[in-house]
């Protein structure tokens, strides 16, 4: 860290307890960093060549594979594992390589062109004069462990914006239709 840098060349001139006082540092701290700067000069030169195994694999790909990509495509290229995904992660963000994520999309509407569109009956307006005039519902998807959704219908009163029913299910088409809401 930039700080703990300071300190050390600055304890020349001030107490160490003085300067972690001023910055705001736990002298503790400190002390933990100095110490270990041998591991972590130790630890910088044994990155250094998967390091530069690491970047050669990064630019083949044009910088579209990540962290266990490489550690696979290391593994084909020396026949053994030469070091884990998690390191080569680690390496990765000290050599600020970040490979290519594509956002998962989630589809939770197959829209049929064919079927007609049902008009805005409130008029975008989602307020209500007195209880009971204006009900609102809406449908989202819930993410279960396994992978697959749960999926939330709820109708809502406008005036006391209080939940007046709720349906759940493991299908979308079966919380669509009369009786389904349960107004409990």
């Amino acid at each position: 860290m930039i700080r703990f840098r300071f300190v050390d060349d600055a304890q020349k001139n001030h107490s160490v307890k003085r300067l972690c006082q001023v910055l705001k540092l736990n002298r503790s701290s400190y002390y933990k960093w100095k110490n270990s700067a041998a591991a972590r000069r130790k630890r910088l030169f044994s990155d250094a060549i998967p390091g530069a195994q690491i970047t050669t694999v990064f630019t083949d790909e044009r910088g579209c594979y990540g962290a266990k990509r490489i550690t696979a495509e290391l593994k084909d290229q020396t026949g053994h594992e030469p070091v884990d995904h998690k390191r080569v992660a680690r390496i990765m963000r000290s050599l600020k390589l970040f490979g290519y994520t594509k956002k998962r999309k989630v589809t939770t509407t197959e829209s049929d062109k064919k079927k007609p569109v049902f008009p805005d009956l409130v008029g975008r307006k989602f307020t209500a004069p007195a209880p009971n005039q204006v009900n609102v519902g809406d449908i989202t998807y819930l993410p279960i462990a396994d992978g697959s959704n749960m999926y939330l219908a709820t109708v809502i009163d406008c005036y006391s914006r209080r939940l007046i029913g709720f349906a759940i299910a493991d299908h979308m088409r079966d919380l669509l239709g009369p009786g389904r809401i349960d107004h409990g």
